[in-house]
């Protein structure tokens, strides 16, 4: 998976608009929330690539996966990022407060796809509440030649044959900008963009102010 995540420019995709947030506001530090994290890659990748461009995030990483989590920690110490993981079902577990925006923004990477649309709505709509001036989501998108690269490049990069498997079927389940923009509607995330992104991926970014997204009454 982090091969993916580098040849697929996750954390500079999802990097690129945390920081464009951060020079628009004059700001030097953020907070971030990065669920379902996964080995943790993304979230020190985010680290790393942030504090080259002299911005300081604060990232702490969710799991619902007690070895994920593990390995996500073992992974901050070898690379001596400052980075904090715990375990978290995002879907069922509480994230604090609702409405009281715990973290300037809040991403996830690769996890939608695995929702249904009812679940997806709600995992939408629990970012917002918990997310003070942002929403990132970065996730497959549902095409036919990303299912064909799906099944080229699960072969070249793992040896794995679970990968083999579920990456051609990762993509079946994704969603279409459409669905996703249906998705955003459904969870009233008005002022949400979402587009293409390269290799047959999407980027949902919703903007806030104040806990309050950017143009909504």
């Amino acid at each position: 998976m982090q091969r993916i995540h580098r040849l697929s420019r996750t954390v500079h995709t999802l990097g690129r608009p945390i920081l464009q947030l951060a020079r628009r506001e004059g700001l030097d530090r953020l907070s971030v929330l990065d669920l379902a994290c996964g080995g943790g890659d993304v979230a020190v990748g985010l680290w790393r690539w942030a504090r080259r461009r002299r911005l300081e995030l604060e990232i702490t990483g969710v799991d619902i996966s007690p070895t994920a989590v593990q390995r996500s920690r073992r992974l901050a110490r070898r690379l001596l990022a400052p980075v904090q993981f715990r375990r978290l079902d995002v879907l069922a577990d509480p994230w604090g407060e609702p409405g009281r925006g715990g973290f300037d923004v809040v991403v996830s990477s690769l996890f939608v796809h695995h929702l249904d649309p009812p679940q997806a709505v709600a995992l939408l709509r629990k970012m917002t509440d918990a997310a003070r001036r942002s929403v990132l989501v970065h996730d497959l998108r549902r095409a036919t030649g990303g299912w064909l690269l799906a099944q080229t490049a699960c072969r070249l990069l793992s040896r794995s044959p679970i990968i083999h498997v579920d990456g051609p079927r990762s993509v079946e389940g994704a969603f279409t900008l459409e669905e996703m923009a249906e998705l955003c509607r459904a969870a009233e995330l008005t002022s949400a963009v979402v587009r293409r992104c390269w290799p047959y991926r999407l980027l949902l970014s919703c903007e806030l102010r104040g806990g309050r997204q950017v143009g909504r009454s």
